[in-house]
C-alpha cells in the first residue's frame, strides 16, 4: 500500500472518510503520527456509540407510547421558573417516529452554539411544537406555579395535531385532553421532553437578550434574569425593571 501523508490522512479524517479498513491497513504503519491518527479515529468511535446508546436509552419513554397504540406523543418543559425577572416560557413538541438527533440532552447541559442549533433542527423536523410566553405582570398577579402550568396548557393547544400522549417535566398538570405523564428529570430521560426544553430555553434566552439592549444595567444577558450577585448589586443601585417580579421576595425589596 503507498503510503499517504499524515496532513492526507488528517483530511480524511476530518472529512470523516477513514473506515475500518483502512484503518486495519494503517496499524501496519509505524509512524507516530499515524497510530494518533488511529487513536483519534477509535476515540471518536467510542463517543458516537455513547452517544448512540444515550440517545436509545432517552427514547424509551417514547417507544412505550408508541407499543401502547399512542400515534402523537408530546413532550413538554418548561424555561425560567426561577428568575427574578423575565418570562417563564414552556414548550410543547410532537417528533416523528423516525427523529434523531444525537447529543440532544437537557437544554441546561448544551452550549449556546449546540442549543441553537438544535433549535432549528427540532423546529424544522417537528411534526408540530407550541411555544408560550407569559410574562413577569402575570406572573405576579398568579404566581409563579400557576403561570407555568398556564404557558404548558398554552404550549399544548397550539399543537396539531393535537397529541394522544404528553410527556412533561415533573409537573403533574391536572384536565389535560390526553394520556400523560409527570417524569423527574424528564429532560435527561425523553428525547421529546429534552427537545421541548431546547425550545424553551432559546426562546426565552433570546428574549433576555432583548431585554439586556433596553436595560444593560442588570445585565440580562448573561444572567438570564437570575439573582447573581451583579444582577443583585444592581438592583440595589438601580431597582427594580418593568421585567422584575416584584412578587419575588429578592425584588420586592428593592422596588422603588
Amino acid at each position: 500500500m503507498d503510503k499517504k501523508s499524515i496532513a492526507v490522512l488528517k483530511e480524511l479524517f476530518k472529512a470523516g472518510e477513514l473506515n475500518e479498513a483502512l484503518i486495519a491497513d494503517l496499524r501496519q504503519d509505524e509512524r507516530k503520527g499515524v497510530q494518533n491518527l488511529i487513536k483519534s479515529y477509535e476515540n471518536q468511535i467510542l463517543k458516537e456509540k455513547a452517544l448512540e446508546d444515550k440517545f436509545t436509552k432517552m427514547c424509551r419513554f417514547e417507544q412505550k407510547g408508541y407499543a401502547d397504540g399512542h400515534q402523537y406523543i408530546a413532550g413538554m418543559d418548561e424555561a425560567g421558573r426561577g428568575p427574578l425577572a423575565g418570562p417563564v416560557v414552556a414548550a410543547a413538541v410532537i417528533l416523528p417516529s423516525n427523529f434523531k438527533l444525537l447529543g440532544l440532552d437537557d437544554s441546561k447541559q448544551l452550549n449556546k452554539a449546540t442549543r441553537e442549533k438544535f433549535f432549528f433542527i427540532i423546529k424544522d423536523q417537528a411534526i408540530s411544537y407550541g411555544i408560550s410566553i407569559i410574562d413577569s405582570q402575570q406572573i405576579d398577579q398568579i404566581n409563579i406555579f400557576e403561570a407555568t402550568k398556564l404557558a404548558m396548557r398554552s404550549a399544548i393547544d397550539q399543537l396539531n395535531p393535537k397529541p394522544d400522549h404528553i410527556l412533561i417535566d415533573a409537573v403533574n398538570l391536572n384536565g389535560l385532553p390526553c394520556t400523560h405523564e409527570a417524569i423527574t428529570k424528564g429532560d435527561t430521560k425523553s428525547v421529546s421532553i429534552a427537545a421541548a426544553s431546547v425550545l424553551a430555553k432559546v426562546t426565552r434566552d433570546k428574549l433576555m437578550q432583548e431585554m439586556h439592549h433596553e436595560y444593560p444595567m442588570y445585565d440580562f444577558a448573561s444572567n438570564m434574569g437570575y439573582g447573581t450577585k451583579n444582577h443583585m448589586t444592581a438592583l440595589e443601585v438601580n431597582g427594580a425593571s418593568p421585567y422584575h417580579r416584584r412578587s419575588f421576595a429578592p425584588v420586592k425589596k428593592v422596588v422603588y
